[in-house]
């Protein structure tokens, strides 16, 4: 009889690190050009003037000025209506 247990692999030890998503420059607040406001996955906030979006979803300044959060309503493709935020530097 073996005095051992077998060896297998462990099955724990494995976390992704965090993601840092978030609201990174608030309503009122100035952004210069390339801050970035908001980090997101999928597009959960819409960009308006002067806010570009970034291949990651990423909201940024494209402008100098007073960040400002709006909402706006939204067509699905199922034909419902949803209210989303709009984030727009002025």
């Amino acid at each position: 009889m073996a005095h051992k247990k077998a060896a297998g692999a462990s099955k724990n030890g494995r976390d992704s690190g965090p993601r840092y998503l978030g609201v990174k420059i608030n309503d009122g607040e100035t952004a210069s050009v390339g801050d970035i406001i908001i980090r997101q996955k999928g597009r959960d906030m819409l960009a308006g003037k002067g806010v570009g979006i970034g291949k990651d979803h990423t909201l940024f300044a494209l402008a100098n000025g007073t960040v400002k959060f709006g909402s706006k309503r939204k067509n699905n493709f199922d034909g419902t209506m949803t209210r989303r935020t709009l984030v727009s530097v002025v």
